[in-house]
């Protein structure tokens, strides 16, 4: 008999990251995978060889090929507390997670100033490619 090196103790569920979808598939609001980073789509266009316009980040793909799509969850707390920049979110199982930073620009102070109000609301948590990132609030449903 041979010694096996293999550690069966930790492990995942083999999920993807990612998966490929064809490029004529993509629409907007949906996202793609360029360098290495989940991308929402703003906007997509045909067009024709040569006629580009300005944008931020153009990738040009022809529409048989595929790209990698990340795999996208989403997930709403309750927003119990603000300390130090970090948000506390209470998950629907009981779970108490804080170790997601209060966002830069509009986000973070629309967040801190319901939550100063008083106000009870969800925080909406976007989960991609091992990264999390709050994108949006939204009042508790009774």
């Amino acid at each position: 008999m041979t010694d096996l090196d293999t550690d069966f103790t930790s492990g995942d569920a083999g999920a993807s990251l990612t998966i490929p979808v064809q490029c004529s598939a993509l629409r907007k609001n949906g996202f793609v995978v360029l360098k290495g980073r989940s991308c929402k789509i703003v906007e997509t266009s045909t067009s024709r060889t040569g006629k580009h316009g300005h944008v931020k980040v153009s990738y040009i793909c022809p529409s048989t090929h595929n790209i990698d799509v990340p795999n996208i969850k989403r997930l709403d707390c309750q927003l119990v507390g603000i300390t130090d920049g970090y948000l506390s979110l209470l998950k629907d199982n009981g779970d108490l997670r804080e170790d997601l930073k209060l966002p830069d620009g509009d986000l973070g102070k629309e967040i801190e100033s319901k939550f100063e109000s008083g106000g009870e609301f969800l925080v909406s948590v976007l989960s991609a490619m091992g990264e999390e990132c709050p994108i949006a609030v939204k009042p508790m449903s009774s």
